[in-house]
């Protein structure tokens, strides 16, 4: 097959969230395509039958969709949007009881901007982009979706009652004060006024004073005001981004997280509160030392289900806790109320998977964990004890989502194949314990098929090597035309960032767009990543630019051992830590790469900490730079920039505030100022992240640009 053209990123389909229904024969999810046109990330929200009766069905007609969640009866489906006011708020006579003739009202309108006349809840004067806010569809009566809410600030999540009758819906709730401050910086430019510690967050950009709530919506009175819970209110270092988590228990109690310590800016510390839907106090249920998200009600039970990580201790692995079940690890303050707050998962030492969330099934709770470079699903009794289920899932695919029916008789899996895509599987419960073949598994979805028949897909394959004592593995993705070991091919060491993760063979566009090209991508999981207990972990606590730079060397050498890559021929790429590695890779391990593409990273430790939004993890690994400046310096790339002799791509996101654009900087003069080739590229309005479609694409032809202009092969050849 021909080499996958990068404008062919336009095709590509990515399946987002999913949430079954309660019966378990629909799954929602969501999936993000690409507007070539507009040149723009377009997410929409689907719906199939899990016995593969028929095609999924798209049911937003409207750009973007989020969190989709059943209601109880499983006739109604809510999520979250962006999108034009709903007709239905807009139209009609709403001043009826007001004085005034119809010029009067007209003056009115004109002075807010010629549309519909403000009221509670519009969006504010001048600002043009609607903010997201819950819509539900009616799929027994059907047409388009109703809009639920309508606030100034949008909603940042929400969950339906037991009953299905009301939603709590978490959303900022700025004072007059705070509004104006807003409406200063949104609208008029005016100057960044901050006296919060966590000043800035990623994606986010400047914060500010205005505190989320909680509300509760009555679904059946549709014109009355979401009532404020007074008392379940959120907080931290990064509330913005983690969200309140609101669940809504059959017990009539809603748990969410807040931080509420002296000083909330200055941890990661989160945990879980219950109030009551009818307001009151809120009552904390852990003790204030762990990271507490996504608590999760058992059913029928006054106990919950969390998964938190000690932000004290930076490599031990985020764990399923029980709340209220009677049993205590000592992570409780002397005297708090609650009957108690265990680890269920602290023997497996293994952390739970990034994004993975516990579901209760018949007393027990399935949650992704990362197992020697694996996601796959455990079963957690009340006990501690823990099963590894869904053998079907087999190694050579990620488990990249998960839901099971609220009957506990189905469950959706997203899985990801380097070579068939990623796509929704339905099983039966019954069927998860089972270790072989799941005879009941069945595809959903082939969301990207026809990209998959036409171009060339990579195929996966696992390694293994030899590095200081430790066995450490890999993953290779080469051409199916491809034999590795023909050898001499040239190598892409592609890095994951972290660097507490690890890597698995999925299907990745970058991945295909480099292998049909010729190249091999490796896939090294170094020391300091996850999935293997928290001593591998630690090996890079602390200690950047050590373990996994002997690691990656390591396992570059192995495959020219092994005959499968020429030595001269070896290329860096990675973001976030991906790129951090890389600086480190070129000043200690000067030889290895014939050029390198560091995306998003950090070269100066100093020089980030309080210009970027993790001063709390670096003086979780580090201490403060004042206190212990030899630490910092020792995982400081550009400190050995003397040392650069590979040329480099060097790219950032302009408005990336997780690894600042000064970082990319830094390392692109030091390499400059000594002669070495280098280039900067910096996209304004990125965040730490690879965002619209132009963007992704271009990233490629300069990484692709780079490799073959520096490709030693191709200058024998000129």
């Amino acid at each position: 097959m021909s080499a996958l053209p990068l404008d062919a990123y336009y095709d590509l389909t990515q399946i987002g969230e999913v949430s079954l229904s309660p019966s378990g024969d629909r799954v929602a999810f969501t999936a993000t395509e690409y507007d070539q046109a507009a040149d723009e990330a377009v997410d929409s929200l689907f719906v199939v039958p899990t016995d593969d009766s028929r095609e999924p069905h798209r049911l937003t007609s409207a750009p973007g969709a989020s969190a989709p969640a059943w209601g109880p009866d499983g006739d109604r489906l809510a999520f979250v949007a962006a999108r034009d006011r709903d007709v239905e708020r807009r139209v009609g006579w709403r001043d009826r009881d007001e004085e005034g003739d119809g010029d009067e009202a007209e003056a009115a309108d004109d002075e807010n901007g010629g549309d519909d006349d403000a009221e509670d809840g519009d969006a504010p004067a001048g600002d043009d982009e609607p903010k997201p806010q819950v819509w539900l569809f009616d799929l027994a009566l059907g047409g388009d979706a109703r809009q639920v809410t309508e606030r100034d600030e949008g909603v940042a999540d929400f969950d339906w009652s037991p009953g299905g009758d009301r939603l709590v819906i978490e959303s900022r709730d700025p004072t007059d004060e705070e509004s104006d401050y807003l409406d200063q910086v949104r609208e008029e430019g005016g100057p960044i006024e901050t006296t919060r510690l966590q000043h800035k967050v990623n994606g986010v950009g400047w914060t500010d004073d205005v505190t989320p709530y909680l509300f509760v919506v009555d679904l059946d009175d549709p014109e009355s005001d979401p009532r404020r819970l007074d008392d379940a209110y959120g907080g931290g270092a990064f509330q913005d981004i983690a969200g309140m988590d609101p669940h809504w228990g059959e017990g009539d109690r809603i748990a969410f997280t807040s931080c509420r310590l002296d000083r909330p800016d200055d941890t990661t510390v989160r945990d879980v509160y219950a109030v009551s839907p009818a307001g009151g106090d809120a009552e904390r249920l852990t003790g204030g030392e762990l990271s507490h998200g996504v608590p999760t009600w058992r059913p029928g039970r006054d106990e919950l289900a969390s998964v938190a990580g000690d932000p004290d201790d930076p490599p031990a692995p985020a764990e399923v806790y029980l709340v209220g079940g009677g049993r205590d690890d000592g992570k409780r303050d002397e005297g708090e109320a609650g009957d108690g707050v265990a680890s269920l998962t602290a023997d497996l030492d293994r952390t739970v998977a990034r994004g993975g969330e516990p579901v209760w099934v018949d007393g027990a709770i399935y949650v992704p964990i990362a197992d020697e470079s694996h996601t796959r699903l455990v079963r957690v009794e009340t006990d501690g004890t823990a099963e590894r289920v869904f053998a079907a899932q087999g190694r050579d695919r990620a488990l990249a989502g998960f839901d099971v029916a609220a009957d506990g008789s189905t469950a959706v899996a997203v899985l990801s194949d380097p070579t068939d895509g990623t796509d929704l599987y339905a099983v039966d419960v019954a069927d998860l314990g089972s270790e072989t073949e799941a005879n009941s598994l069945r595809r959903l979805t082939a969301v990207n098929d026809s990209l998959i028949e036409e171009f060339s897909v990579p195929e996966a394959t696992r390694v293994e090597w030899e590095s200081d004592g430790w066995t450490l593995d890999g993953v290779v993705y080469h051409d199916p035309d491809a034999d590795p070991a023909d050898g001499d091919h040239p190598l892409v060491v592609a890095i994951h960032g972290g660097p507490m993760s690890y890597d698995e063979p999925v299907f990745s566009f970058a991945h295909a767009a480099l292998t049909s090209r010729g190249y091999l991508v490796f896939r090294p999981n170094y020391r300091g990543g996850t999935s293997r207990g928290r001593e591998f972990t630690a090996q890079l606590t602390g200690a950047w630019g050590t373990a996994e730079v002997d690691d990656i060397a390591a396992g570059v050498a192995s495959l020219v051992d092994r005959g499968w890559v020429d030595p001269d021929r070896v290329f860096g790429h990675g973001f976030s830590y991906g790129g951090i590695a890389q600086g480190f890779l070129v000043t200690r391990e000067p030889d290895l790469f014939a050029a390198a593409a560091p995306e998003h990273g950090i070269y100066d430790l100093r020089s980030a900490f309080g210009t970027d939004d993790t001063h709390t993890w670096f003086e979780a690994e580090y201490g403060l730079p004042w206190e212990n400046p030899e630490a910092y310096d020792a995982s400081t790339a550009v400190l050995d920039a003397g040392n650069i002799e590979t040329p480099l791509l060097v790219m950032a996101g302009g408005e990336d505030w997780r690894c600042p654009p000064s970082q990319s900087e830094q390392l692109y003069v030091a390499a400059r100022k000594q002669g070495v080739d280098a280039e900067l590229v910096v996209y304004p309005d990125e965040h730490h992240d690879i965002g619209d479609p132009d963007r992704a694409i271009h990233r490629l032809e300069k990484i692709l640009g780079w490799y073959e202009t520096h490709d030693p092969a191709a200058a024998e050849e000129d």
